[in-house]
């Protein structure tokens, strides 16, 4: 068995583990594997109880990763992120304390109700993956992974991320509502069991997530391959209904996405279907339409759809 196979087969897996808590979302949970595996953040963007928290829960401990959750409010501080410094009397020394963010993955919850302030604060160590408190640079674990979620319906008390953070996402997803028979198991599930629910149980081994990451890395990506990519981000430069297009960052988590999920179909290549299959959880969410408030969210999506449609798909040499 190769390596390949070994972390393919590790990485199923995860996904069955996760499947047992998140019930009938096996896009959504297959897409934020992707990004964690790509390393990128995910946005979830949904209405409260859908499963947003037990889908960053279940995914900490199939993985084994450290999991923080912080539930974001007016009040909520940078210093509640990145830590801070408190002086010791006994050692006549400052101390450094450690925030939410000293963790594998945090789940940032409603991030969109916390102050502008605090929630670039988190952007920043989203990028940088570590945090500076007086002075002092302090290294985040690794991997490090932010789930964040918003509610977007309701504006009253909430901050909207601007454009340039939402950027710092590689993904922006919603998980929707079950199907009837998906909601019945998570009813049963969750009523029969009661407080003895189960999340997930670990299924990696130490080393296990980089060795993933480096597979990932490693996909063959063609030249036609970023010549479509390219091609697409162009066109979202060009429409009459956008008013900001995607950035050169966005053009370089699509193929990242990509590489993720040629690895899951078990390829070492990237294929035109993979971008297709992330282009618009990846891209929509980094540009600017027309149109205002929550309807701007489909018509970026509408956008992105057609504009596949009318980019030509590069023949693959076999």
């Amino acid at each position: 068995m190769n390596e390949n196979n070994y972390y393919l087969k590790k990485s199923k897996a995860v996904l069955r583990e996760v499947r047992k808590s998140v019930i009938g979302k096996d896009d959504v949970i297959c897409k934020v594997y992707m990004a964690i595996i790509a390393g990128g953040h995910v946005l979830l963007d949904d209405i409260p109880g859908v499963g947003k928290t037990t889908m960053a829960h279940a995914f900490a401990n199939a993985l084994g990763l450290k999991y923080n959750r912080i539930q974001f409010t007016p009040d909520v501080m940078p210093s509640d992120i990145t830590g801070f410094s408190m002086y010791n009397r006994q050692t006549g020394k400052f101390e450094f304390k450690q925030g939410a963010a000293m963790c594998n993955l945090l789940l940032a919850d409603e991030i969109n109700r916390t102050s502008p302030k605090t929630q670039s604060a988190l952007l920043q160590i989203m990028e940088e993956s570590k945090v500076t408190v007086d002075g002092n640079t302090y290294e985040l674990p690794d991997p490090f992974v932010v789930i964040a979620t918003q509610n977007p319906i309701g504006s009253i008390g909430t901050q909207k991320l601007p454009e340039s953070q939402l950027d710092r996402f590689m993904i922006k997803l919603s998980m929707g509502y079950p199907q009837i028979e998906d909601e019945v198991a998570i009813m049963k599930s969750r009523l029969e069991n009661g407080k003895n629910t189960q999340f997930s149980a670990c299924v990696l081994e130490k080393g296990d997530i980089e060795g993933i990451r480096e597979e990932v890395a490693g996909i063959y990506v063609d030249d036609s391959i970023y010549e479509y990519v390219a091609k697409i981000a162009a066109k979202t430069r060009s429409r009459e209904n956008i008013i900001q297009g995607v950035s050169p960052r966005g053009s370089i988590a699509v193929i990242a996405m990509a590489k993720a999920e040629a690895f899951l179909r078990g390829n070492n290549y990237v294929l035109p279907s993979d971008i297709k299959n992330i282009a618009v959880e990846t891209f929509a969410h980094r540009i600017v339409t027309n149109v205002n408030g929550a309807a701007g969210t489909e018509a970026a999506r509408k956008e992105i759809t057609e504009i596949l449609r009318n980019v030509p798909v590069p023949e693959m040499n076999k």
